[in-house]
């Protein structure tokens, strides 16, 4: 089923306004039911929060779809692993269950779309200028492994109002941008319906003018499930033959959340932790330590995704060398680790961006 830019516009608008119609009903129950997050440890927000987003923003990115008709076998596996991490984020989010089953439902819903959607990452393009990187017979455990640790790399970056969301819209603006260049109409429609459903859950997560805090959380079923969403539409739009974006390219566009997962699982080994341990020296942590505002610091952050998306996406449409892009992508992941050892490195650095910003001299 083909459908112009009229049909994307008209579904994208319909999961906009439902979106933004159900957050607050389902907001009011969750506090009525006490399914609320609470402040207090890592968590210094104010106040009992709803952490609804996921319960609201998925069910009607699914239902829409439905109605839209863009529903085939393969999408249904994706709808299935859907449902399994939705689940397992609201029994976190409810009940705070342990990390082990946690593990085992991302396990469970990446399975669901290598096995059964055929969502996997079939070859890595040509990296480093010697010709394709073909994955062969490792091409499931390496998507397996990859879905999980995106799913999980949402997760640890949803620590601010509006990020998780904020970013992950911005990952799929620019897959929706790759959709419609590549005439990947039906693609394009269900990315935008999810952007549209996510977009009226941000209204009420993010800090502008006309809201001072956050008054709904996304929960972990909203931040695993962006993770799983956005490794299923990846994944499925670069597959060798019949994607229309390069495997280099996505990871430009997926460039922030992964290498500051990496960055952080760098740091606490170096430290003998646990690589899963929490603590508070995120990218986004060093800004709000200098003094950067929660709004701002979301906003520079989403603006550094659309800068390393437009890299991957200005890319491919310019023609550049695939190995260029790897090359320059792999010295930033470094650069990034390196700055990561030691937290204070980001927090002078972000202290002296705020000074550029504010037109301050530096201190002598």
């Amino acid at each position: 089923m083909v459908l112009n830019s009229v049909d994307i516009l008209v579904w994208a608008v319909v999961a906009l306004v439902v979106a933004l119609a159900c957050v607050p009903l389902a907001a009011r129950l969750a506090i009525r039911t006490g399914f609320v997050d609470a402040p207090g440890g890592r968590k210094d927000h104010a106040g009992l929060v709803p952490p609804v987003g996921g319960l609201v923003v998925f069910p009607v990115f699914v239902a829409v779809l439905f109605a839209s008709g863009l529903i085939d076998s393969a999408f249904m596996y994706f709808i299935a692993a859907l449902a399994v991490i939705v689940f397992a984020g609201a029994m976190d989010d409810r009940f705070a269950i342990s990390p082990r089953w946690k593990f085992v439902a991302q396990f469970i819903a990446a399975f669901l779309i290598v096995i059964g959607g055929g969502a996997r990452v079939g070859s890595l393009g040509n990296l480093f200028g010697f010709g394709d990187v073909w994955l062969g017979w490792i091409d499931i455990p390496f998507s397996v492994v990859a879905t999980v640790l995106l799913i999980n790399a949402i997760n640890l970056i949803d620590g601010l109002d509006g990020l998780a969301g904020g970013k992950s819209f911005v990952a799929f603006a620019w897959l929706l941008v790759a959709c419609l260049l590549g005439g990947a109409h039906d693609a394009a429609v269900q990315v935008a319906v999810l952007m549209a459903a996510l977009a009226g859950f941000l209204a009420y997560n993010m800090r502008h003018p006309l809201r001072e805090r956050a008054s709904v959380f996304l929960g972990d079923s909203g931040s695993m499930a962006l993770g799983l969403s956005l490794a299923w539409f990846c994944i499925t739009l670069a597959k060798p033959g019949t994607g229309v974006i390069q495997p280099i390219s996505i990871a430009w566009i997926l460039a922030l959340p992964i290498i500051d997962t990496c960055a952080q699982f760098a740091r606490r080994v170096a430290q003998g932790r646990h690589p899963f341990s929490a603590d508070r020296n995120h990218f986004h942590h060093h800004f709000v330590n200098a003094g950067v505002s929660v709004g701002w610091t979301m906003a520079a952050l989403c603006l550094i995704g659309f800068g390393t998306g437009a890299v991957g996406i200005g890319g491919m449409v310019l023609g550049a060398p695939e190995p260029v892009l790897s090359y320059a992508w792999i010295a930033m992941l470094f650069m990034h680790i390196y700055i990561s050892l030691r937290p204070r490195r980001f927090r002078r650095l972000a202290a002296w961006a705020l000074r550029c910003v504010r037109g301050e001299k530096a201190a002598d």
